[in-house]
């Protein structure tokens, strides 16, 4: 059961990113209180998981993450991501396993979410980049609908590089979008230059979100990004 270990993540990890960064959440509501769920965010920090996860468990729902499989080899982390019911992937291999897992967790009615770049863009803007069709796939092969969840401001915390400014009271603004219903075109599900497409305007969706949070976004700290 995962609920003991997300009832631990309450305890020890969101209070401090409650109390550390400045919160800003809009449309919670469209997270369905019930049933399954398809989230797709863009990728702009280390720290997205963590931010889309709280805003995930405010809305009152357990997030279930694709992450790499070499997080899963951490130890004490992999221990809790297991405890969590979190999917390891094996990137650059065609093991399917991750998908499948994610189609039973969204039969399961479960909330399943998933970064279709991958990994944290590389843009210097901290846009998304392309997708992966992925989300697409389990789009069509469940009937769930895409719902985009789009963050600013994570981008200058925890890089590739590593971690960055840790400043206090950092705003952390995170939208969730229209759903997006594939349902009519799954037909096309073997079709790769439809699932190609479908992924694209996934992104354009991600990236119509991330344009609304940065041209709100404080002024105050945009000098970090």
């Amino acid at each position: 059961m995962a609920e003991p270990w997300f009832a631990a993540a309450r305890l020890l990890v969101v209070p401090p990113l409650r109390l550390w960064f400045a919160w800003h959440l809009e449309g919670l509501e469209r997270i369905p209180h019930t049933g399954p769920v398809l989230v797709a965010c863009n990728h702009a920090s280390y720290l997205d998981p963590l931010a889309n996860g709280y805003a995930i468990l405010t809305a009152g729902r357990y997030p279930r993450f694709l992450a790499k499989q070499e997080l899963f080899d951490v130890p004490l982390l992999g221990r809790a991501l297991r405890g969590m019911g979190q999917i390891p992937v094996r990137r650059g291999t065609r093991d399917r396993g991750a998908l499948e897992a994610a189609q039973r967790a969204l039969v399961a009615g479960e909330v399943v979410v998933i970064y279709p770049e991958g990994t944290v863009t590389t843009r210097p803007d901290h846009l998304p980049m392309a997708g992966k069709t992925g989300a697409v796939r389990l789009s069509l092969a469940t009937g769930v609908p895409i719902l985009p969840i789009a963050s600013w401001g994570t981008h200058p915390v925890w890089q590739k590089s590593g971690p960055g400014s840790l400043r206090p009271r950092r705003p952390i603004w995170i939208k969730v979008g229209t759903p997006i219903d594939l349902s009519d075109r799954r037909r096309e599900a073997d079709d790769h230059d439809a699932l190609v497409a479908m992924t694209a305007e996934v992104m354009e969706a991600l990236t119509a979100l991330v344009h609304d949070l940065r041209a709100r976004y404080p002024r105050a700290w945009l000098e970090e990004g």
